[in-house]
């Protein structure tokens, strides 16, 4: 079964944090496949590791031992024949887990509220991938008619549309559960998130609200304020694109003195998304320097965002490389939300904005840049 959380959520939301510590035991049976050996991963910032395993008793029977575990839920997965069985466990609870079968479609947990709450989401959840991939399947069929594809596409969107009610039904029901906040990072084929549309963060602060009362001190919360306010920053970006067509930028250069990309309205423009961190940052900034020094006076500037946390390693990439264009930084790395306003995916990135404020090309570099600016600043 794929990851069902990116990384970064996992590491903030499920991090295993100071608190006083006890024993988990985790127990069951396990039937009807042919697999031996049962498996234990604990999920934290690098993603899954497996931390146990044991062999499966001739009856089916496995039992593991955790020592240390917080009182504080955390993210463990029983993996058995290449499915895995999400846990949110406590220290000091006895958790029973059983299975006749396929493991996602039939098993029961005891013993773990938490953990129940995750079965119950992750059973309406792959009911419903499966309707859907049903009916994918039947695409495939080459002497299908118009109107028969026409209605396969109806049936899909119908089934698509079932899911995602039954999963908004499950937050609002349990908001104040950590198993809510797994479930806002589920996704079906073809989507980022089940929740990504900007109208969507209403859930992500009815989960937040909601934790915050019943567990104010829980070190997820912060990452869940985290995607509150880069989705609010990024439709605060979307509303404010300008005339000139591209998603506006207001970040503060290393004076602190914020400068906004639409005030250099009416010259060419390259945004140019950087890290000094990384090892081609001199080489590509001295090729940058040389495109600069041919066109800045024809009405050529360059708003260069830095992605970096470290404000001195910032600075001094700039000074030392004296880099005479436009260079800011948020300090939120990867974080910023202007990546996504503008999908960077990699680094570098850029984009060459016309005089007109119209985005004509992206990821130019060495002549190919410069034949551009050199058609649009004859």
């Amino acid at each position: 079964m794929k990851k069902i959380l990116t990384a970064a959520a996992v590491a903030a939301v499920f991090m295993i944090c100071g608190c006083k510590s006890s024993t988990v035991k985790i127990s069951g049976r396990l039937l009807g496949l042919n697999a031996k050996s049962v498996y234990l991963e604990q999920v934290s910032s690098g993603g899954e590791k497996l931390i146990d395993s044991v062999a499966l008793g001739e009856d089916g029977t496995y039992a593991f031992r955790l020592n240390d575990v917080s009182s504080t839920p955390s993210l463990y997965n029983i993996v058995y024949n290449g499915e895995r069985i999400p846990l949110l466990l406590v220290g000091g609870e006895r958790v029973t887990v059983n299975s006749v079968g396929s493991l996602l479609r039939n098993y029961t947990v005891q013993g773990s509220g938490e953990s129940e709450l995750l079965r119950r989401f992750n059973k309406a959840y792959v009911e419903g991938l499966e309707r859907m991939n049903i009916i994918l399947e039947r695409f495939s069929g080459n002497s299908l008619s118009s109107a028969e594809r026409d209605a396969l596409m109806k049936e899909y969107t119908n089934e698509y549309r079932k899911a995602k009610r039954e999963q908004l039904k499950f937050i609002v029901e349990n908001k104040d559960k950590i198993a809510a906040i797994y479930a806002l990072y589920q996704r079906f084929p073809g989507e980022k998130f089940l929740f990504s549309n900007d109208g969507d963060i209403i859930y992500y602060r009815t989960v937040a609200d909601a934790v915050e009362q019943s567990c104010p001190d829980s070190p997820f919360l912060p990452t869940l304020r985290t995607e509150i306010a880069r989705m609010d920053a990024r439709i605060t970006l979307m509303s404010q694109i300008a005339e000139a067509n591209y998603p506006d930028i207001s970040l503060p250069d290393m004076y602190g003195k914020e400068v906004r990309l639409s005030s250099l309205g009416g010259k060419v423009i390259l945004l140019w998304f950087w890290s000094a961190a990384t090892g081609n940052s001199n080489a590509l900034n001295a090729e940058l320097k040389h495109t600069y020094g041919k066109y800045a006076d024809k009405g050529f500037e360059i708003y260069q965002v830095s992605v970096d946390t470290s404000k001195a390693l910032w600075i001094n990439a700039v000074q030392e490389q004296r880099l005479d264009w436009i260079s800011v930084c948020d300090l939120r790395g990867e974080r910023s939300p202007f990546l996504g306003t503008y999908n960077v995916g990699k680094l570098p990135a850029n984009f060459l904005i016309d005089t007109n404020g119209s985005i004509v090309g992206k990821d130019l570099y060495g002549k190919e840049l410069d034949d551009k600016l050199a058609e649009l600043l004859h």
